[in-house]
C-alpha cells in the first residue's frame, strides 16, 4: 500500500487541469474549466473541473472525483496504479509499504481540533447576531458573503470561553488546544480562556488543504486592547516559515499562470484573489524564508512582489527578492502609488487597473538601480562604490547563470565597474555581521581587529551619533556603506542600526565583543554638542580610510596584473581614487599616518 502522506503529496502536486485536459478539450469558465463530458454523450458542456479544489464533476451523468478517480475511470487502472501514474506526471517518487499496518498519524488529534475550530468560527460569522459586526467589517473591506465563503473566513466572538465550552462538549483536550493557541492560560488564573476573541478569522492551510493554524484580525468593536493581528504559535503541524497563506488553493493557478503573486498579509491576498488573481500567496507574519521560496519554486519560476512601496516595504521587497533568487526564482517588483497597498488599490481602482500595474512590474535589479539613481548614488566615485555595495547581495544571490550574467552586465553599464571586477567582488564572502540574510550561511565571528581598526575613533563617533535618533541612521545610510567600516565589530553595530534604526539593545545573536561595544556606545554618558559637525567629520574620515584601503588593494592587484592592458586599467582606477581622496580630505596623508592614542578624536569638534 502507499502511505497516506505520499498520496496527499501526489494529489497536491498534480495538475488536474493538465491531466484531464489531455483527454477532453477544456475551456476556461471563470475560476473553473468546462467541456463535454467524456463519460456520456452530450451537446451542451456539463462537465466541470474545479482546480482550486482538486476535483471534477459532471452535472449530466453525475460522475465526480479527484484526479485519481478520473485516471481510474478513463484508463481502467486500479487506485495504486492511478496514484503511480499521476505521481510520475507530478515528479513524486512513490514507495509502497508492505507487510505491516501503517501507524496512525500522531498529528491526527491536532488536525481534528483545527478542523473543528475552522467550522465553529465559520458558524459564528454566519450567525445573525454573533457575526453581525464581523460581516459589516468585511463588507466595508469589499469582502462579500461569496468571497468570505470561498476563503472560509470565520469569526471568534468577543467572549472569554465560548470556543472552549463548545470544544469541550466535543471531547477535545484542553492541553492540545493550549498548544495550538486556541486557548490561553494566565499566570493568575488556572482556568483556560479563548485565545482568539473579537477577531475575523483566517484559516491557514497546509499544501494538502488541511487547516493547520489561524490568523485573527481584531475588530474595532472588540472590548479591550490588543494587536491588530495575532497568529497561532508554531506547533507540530504548523511552522510559519515553511508554509504560505493561500498556497493550497493557489498552487494550480500558479502553475497555469507560470508565476506567483506574493503579498504581505492575509487581507491583501483575499482582496486581490477575490477579483480574479488566484495565483496569490502571503508569508505568515515574517519575512519571506528560504523554505517558502523553495515552496514557490515547485510551482513557478517567476514571482511578482506586491509589497508596500514605503521604506519598510522596499526593505522587505529586496530581502524577499534575494531569497527568491537563491531559490532559482526570478522576482520582479510591483510599485504602488504612495499610501496604497494591494488591498486598498484593488478596492479603489478595480481588477483592470491592477492588471496594468502587474504588467508594468520591474525586475528586482532594475528597481534597485532606479532607487539608487533617484538618491543620486551615481554622482561620484565614492557614491558609485557605495551603490555597488548595495547591489552585490543581489548579484551574489542569483543561482541562474544566465540571469547572473545579465545582472552583472546591467550593473556594469550603470556603475562603470568592469564585469570581471564585479565577478571578483561577488566571490568574496560577505562581511561578517549579525544574524545574516535569509538563505545565506550564518556569519562567522569577526576576526581579531588590526591595530588600525582598534583605533576606530571615527567609526565609534559616527555610531554614537546614529544612536541619537532614526534621522541620523537614515542620513548615514545615504552617505556611507557597510563596506566602508574597517572594524568588524563597528560594522556589525552599523548593520544592526540599518536593519532597525530604533534598536536600543544588542540583539541576542550578536557577536559578544560587538554586543559589548554596542552596549558601551548606548550607555555612554558623554554629550555630543555638535552632532552635525561630528557626523560630517566622522563620515569623511571613514570614507577616506576606506578609499585608502581600496587604493592599497589596487596596488597589490597592479603588481599581480597578468597583462599590460589590465595593469593600465588598474593604474587609472587608482589615480581616480587618489583624486577623490584629495577632494575629500586634503590632509589625508598626514592624518592617516599620524599616531593617536586609541579612540582619540581627530579634532576638537569630535572630542
Amino acid at each position: 500500500m502507499i502511505p497516506d502522506h505520499v498520496i496527499d503529496e501526489v494529489r497536491d502536486r498534480a495538475d488536474i487541469v493538465e491531466i484531464i485536459g489531455e483527454a477532453v478539450q477544456l475551456k476556461k469558465a471563470g475560476r473553473e474549466f468546462k467541456a463535454n463530458c467524456p463519460f456520456h454523450e452530450e451537446r451542451t458542456p456539463s462537465f466541470y473541473v474545479v482546480p482550486h479544489k482538486g476535483f471534477y464533476k459532471c452535472f449530466g451523468c453525475g460522475k465526480a472525483g479527484s484526479v485519481f478517480d478520473f485516471v481510474m475511470e478513463r484508463q481502467g487502472m486500479d487506485f495504486v496504479e492511478a496514484v503511480k501514474y499521476v505521481a510520475g506526471r507530478a515528479g513524486v517518487e512513490v514507495t509502497e509499504v508492505h507487510g505491516r499496518k501503517p501507524e496512525e498519524d500522531p498529528n491526527r488529534p491536532y488536525y481534528e481540533i483545527t478542523a473543528f475550530a475552522q467550522v465553529w468560527f465559520r458558524e459564528q460569522l454566519l450567525d445573525d447576531v454573533a457575526g453581525r459586526d464581523a460581516r459589516e467589517y468585511l463588507d466595508g473591506r469589499g469582502i462579500d458573503a461569496e468571497v468570505a465563503e470561498r476563503f472560509e473566513l470565520g469569526y471568534a466572538p468577543d467572549e472569554w470561553r465560548a470556543f472552549r465550552e463548545a470544544a469541550l462538549k466535543h471531547g477535545f483536550e484542553e492541553e492540545l488546544m493550549l498548544e495550538l493557541g486556541l486557548l490561553k492560560q494566565s499566570e493568575r488564573s488556572k482556568e483556560p480562556y479563548d485565545g482568539f476573541r473579537g477577531r475575523v478569522m483566517f484559516p491557514i492551510k497546509g499544501v494538502s488543504g488541511r487547516v493547520i493554524a489561524f490568523g485573527g484580525r481584531i475588530l474595532e468593536t472588540t472590548s479591550g486592547d490588543g494587536p491588530k493581528y495575532i497568529n497561532s504559535p508554531e506547533t507540530p503541524i504548523y511552522q510559519k516559515g515553511r508554509n504560505l497563506y493561500g498556497l493550497s488553493r493557489a498552487k494550480g493557478s500558479i502553475r497555469r499562470e507560470k508565476e506567483a503573486l506574493v503579498v504581505e498579509g492575509y487581507m491583501d491576498a483575499v482582496s486581490i484573489a477575490a477579483v480574479g488573481f488566484e495565483n496569490v500567496v502571503a508569508p505568515l507574519g515574517t519575512a519571506l524564508t528560504p523554505e517558502q521560496a523553495l515552496l514557490i519554486s515547485r510551482y513557478a519560476k517567476r514571482v511578482l512582489l506586491l509589497y508596500d512601496s514605503d521604506g519598510a516595504g522596499l526593505k522587505a521587497t529586496f530581502k524577499a527578492g534575494d531569497v527568491l533568487l537563491e531559490a532559482g526564482v526570478h522576482p520582479s517588483v510591483v510599485t504602488f502609488p504612495d499610501g496604497e497597498d494591494p488591498d486598498t488599490y484593488v478596492r479603489a481602482h478595480g481588477a483592470d487597473e491592477m492588471k496594468k500595474l502587474l504588467r508594468h512590474s520591474i525586475d528586482i535589479i532594475e528597481r534597485k538601480l532606479q532607487i539608487l539613481e533617484e538618491k543620486n548614488y551615481f554622482s561620484s566615485i565614492d557614491r558609485r562604490r557605495s551603490a555597488v555595495d548595495r547591489l552585490l547581495p543581489t548579484l551574489r544571490a542569483v543561482v541562474d547563470p544566465t540571469l547572473r550574467d545579465l545582472y552583472v552586465d546591467r550593473v556594469s553599464k550603470e556603475t562603470g565597474v568592469q564585469p570581471t571586477t564585479l565577478l571578483e567582488d561577488m566571490k568574496k564572502p560577505s562581511r561578517p555581521g549579525v544574524g545574516g540574510s535569509p538563505g545565506r550561511p550564518s556569519p562567522r565571528a569577526p576576526a581579531s581587529p588590526s591595530p588600525r581598526s582598534l583605533r576606530g575613533g571615527a567609526e565609534r563617533h559616527l555610531l554614537k551619533v546614529m544612536v541619537r535618533g532614526v534621522e541620523w541612521v537614515e542620513r548615514a545610510a545615504e552617505v556611507i556603506s557597510r563596506e566602508d567600516f574597517d572594524d568588524p565589530y563597528h560594522r556589525a553595530i552599523f548593520e544592526v542600526l540599518l536593519d532597525d534604526p530604533e534598536t536600543r539593545a544588542p540583539p541576542p545573536s550578536m557577536d559578544p565583543v560587538a554586543a559589548q561595544r554596542f552596549h558601551e556606545i548606548l550607555v555612554d554618558p558623554a554629550e555630543l554638542a555638535h552632532g552635525t559637525e561630528i557626523f560630517s567629520k566622522a563620515v569623511t574620515r571613514i570614507r577616506v580610510a576606506a578609499l585608502h584601503r581600496r587604493a592599497q588593494d589596487l596596488q597589490t592587484r597592479i603588481e599581480k596584473a597578468g597583462s599590460e592592458e589590465r595593469k593600465l586599467e588598474l593604474v587609472a582606477e587608482k589615480a581616480r581614487l587618489a583624486a577623490e581622496i584629495r577632494e575629500l580630505d586634503e590632509n589625508y596623508w598626514v592624518t592617516a599616518t599620524r599616531r593617536r592614542p586609541d579612540d582619540e578624536p581627530p579634532n576638537e569638534a569630535m572630542r
